[in-house]
């Protein structure tokens, strides 16, 4: 097939989306390539049509599980073959996983740049027949970027192993300095950069220092028709704000990481089909949805960097429609975002602090641990041992970045079931042990695929059909394991942490104290300018484009700032027309008031007599009580 016939085969669409096919021909014509495109620009099909259009397999990284996850899903519905491999999956499972890729038609390997750092998954990666690397959330790699992830540094490695088969790297939001960082980290063999315009024309970017903030969203949620997001500072927040909406008559949910995996898919699912009609989150919500018909999204609260509001704002309009991006703000929230900066830094002291606790809490022996993944309930970790959330996070990648740690996002992975025997096996241990008999036939029909590969099984389904309940069938399934007859692979809705290297004590823990300032600086840089874009005077499009090095953008015409000067020069020309005549009016002889305010055929009679008064006080025009003249 060609690519025409791929992109209308899978997706349904007859052209592509501007810049799409050019990035496609370079990579298809062999050549490393970095993509440069906005939120809602359709990067997942600038790897997926050439990779489907070649034998073989493209290796896809990510930092995003729930992206990821998303993916997978949507590339099985359209009948094509995809996994990903994350943190929380077993080694066995892992390792089927990873077998599949070099011997069956998996068309898709999508992997969290931890993945990378494990020698089995390197390892089994050189055996396979790969035609693509693709990065996607490029900026990840470069330190100049907002969201730098340490495990991405590793992606070079990649190109060790299969070093003919191109790289496209991609990302939503890069400046120039980090479109450079991210070719020199991947070791591009050459420049090669297909940049869209980060405009765009549909979107009107409204900043309003306010004080009354729920005033002004419920006037815009009532008044701007269509679903919208409200972004808030944490969890607390979007319950209340939530709950406010809903006594307002706006349908509205919460949404945070904090929830467990069917509450988000609950909530996500009604807003995706507009029941709800906003959703109020943290800034956990939202990567990956793809709803075309978002009117609004609102932020109550200074974003930490502009290439996260970018990215979040950004949300609106999908469908190029007209659409609204409010930044809501007060000076206290200035104040508030400097504080935090200033919190997100611990010292190297305070670092090395949070690495011993954490060998406290999993109990682990000076020399121990290498290579060990465990969940880690960050709250219960911070109040055991006192520790200041915000601070310990930040700590963490700091370890992260010096490889003593890797940290994985908050997943939810179901419960997973292998059978570890042979069909025949199975069945002579049903004939000896009968009472598991009715329970072994219902998985088997419940489940297909179970004797090759570990397969996502539900507790609760299993019990309905078997008439008990969902901890009986969990204890039935940990019997079974404990027997040898299958693996049971618990769910978890936990973050991981991996010990990449055996626990250290304090003498041999080196923290690296200089890339610990380099970080503030650029995070400062960052803060500094989202408070200059929401505090300066210019159009929002311009401001936001120049942060991205569009330099020579034109003024957008629909932002706050550019209406305010429509006004304005509406105002100052009202105000000269109005002027011109009286002073023609007057030229020809005097006029009572009543007489020379009828005569001006420009603005409003308020208008009309706060020009007379201006002329009045200059001494352009005279009265002598009665009637005016041209002094």
């Amino acid at each position: 097939m060609t690519i025409h016939q791929i992109l209308h085969k899978y997706w349904g669409f007859s052209k592509f989306r501007p810049l799409q096919e050019e990035i496609i021909q370079s990579v298809i014509n062999g050549r490393d390539t970095l993509a440069l495109m906005p939120t809602g620009g359709g990067k997942s099909a600038c790897f997926q049509v050439p990779a489907l259009l070649k034998p073989g397999i493209c290796i896809v990284v990510s930092p995003l599980i729930a992206l990821m996850k998303d993916q997978v899903e949507n590339l099985k519905s359209k009948g094509i073959n995809a996994i990903a491999i994350i943190s929380g999956m077993g080694k066995r499972e892992v390792d089927i996983a990873l077998d599949n890729c070099i011997y069956g038609d998996i068309k898709f390997l999508y992997l969290s740049p931890e993945r990378l750092l494990s020698d089995l998954v390197r390892e089994r990666i050189r055996h396979m027949n790969v035609n693509l690397i693709a990065i996607d959330e490029a900026h990840c790699i470069s330190q100049w970027g907002y969201d730098f992830r340490p495990p991405y540094l590793h992606i070079s490695e990649l190109r060790a192993l299969h070093p003919r088969v191109p790289v496209l790297a991609l990302t939503a939001t890069a400046t120039e300095d980090v479109a450079t960082d991210i070719q020199q980290k991947l070791k591009f063999t050459n420049g090669n950069v297909f940049k869209k315009s980060f405009e765009r024309k549909n979107l009107a970017y409204l900043v309003y220092n306010e004080e009354n903030k729920l005033r002004k969203l419920f006037s815009i949620a009532k008044n701007v028709k269509g679903s919208g997001i409200v972004y808030v500072r944490n969890r607390r927040e979007t319950q209340e704000i939530s709950r406010l909406l809903n006594l307002e008559g706006i349908p509205a949910e919460f949404y945070h990481a904090g929830l467990d995996s069917a509450a988000r898919s609950k909530k996500q699912l009604s807003w995706k089909s507009s029941e709800t009609r906003v959703m109020v989150a943290t800034n956990a919500f939202g990567m990956g949805i793809d709803k075309g018909d978002v009117r609004f999204v609102v932020h109550l609260d200074l974003p930490e960097s502009l290439e996260a509001y970018y990215q979040e704002a950004g949300r609106a309009g999908r469908d190029e429609k007209k659409a609204y991006t409010v930044l809501l703000y007060t000076t206290s929230d200035k104040s508030r975002l400097l504080k935090k900066l200033e919190q997100s830094y611990p010292t190297v002291k305070e670092i090395k602090q949070v690495y011993h606790y954490l060998g406290n809490y999993f109990q682990l022996a000076y020399g121990a641990g290498e290579g060990l993944t465990l969940e880690i309930d960050v709250a219960d970790f911070c109040n055991r041992f006192k520790l200041d959330a915000i601070k310990t996070l930040n700590a963490f990648k700091f370890l992260e970045h010096d490889e003593y740690i890797a940290l994985s996002e908050t997943i939810f992975l179901p419960s997973r079931v292998q059978i570890l025997m042979q069909q025949k096996e199975l069945y002579s241990f049903q004939v000896e042990q009968p009472a598991y008999d009715p329970f072994i036939k219902i998985l088997l029909r419940s489940y297909g695929g179970i004797f090759d590969q570990f397969v996502a099984v539900k507790e609760n389904d299993l019990a309905k059909r078997l008439g008990t309940n969902r901890q009986e069938i969990s204890q039935t399934l940990m019997k079974l394991q404990a027997m040898e007859i299958l693996t049971y692979i618990p769910q978890t809705d936990k973050p991981h942490i991996t010990f990449l290297k055996q626990r250290l004590d304090d003498q041999h823990l080196q923290i690296d104290a200089r890339y610990l300032t380099e970080r503030h600086q650029i995070n400062k840089h960052q803060v500094e300018s989202v408070i200059a874009y929401a505090e300066t005077k210019k159009c929002r499009s311009q401001q936001l484009l120049a942060y991205f090095n569009e330099i020579h953008a034109a003024e957008c015409g629909s932002c706050d700032m550019c209406i305010e000067n429509k006004r304005r020069l509406k105002k100052e020309s009202v105000n000269d027309d109005i002027t011109k005549e009286i002073l023609d009016l007057l030229s020809s002889g005097s006029l009572g008031l009543d007489s020379l305010v009828t005569s001006i055929k420009s603005g409003t009679d308020k208008e009309k007599l706060h020009i007379i008064r201006i002329l009045l006080d200059a001494g352009t025009i005279k009265a002598n009580g009665e009637y005016y003249y041209v002094s």
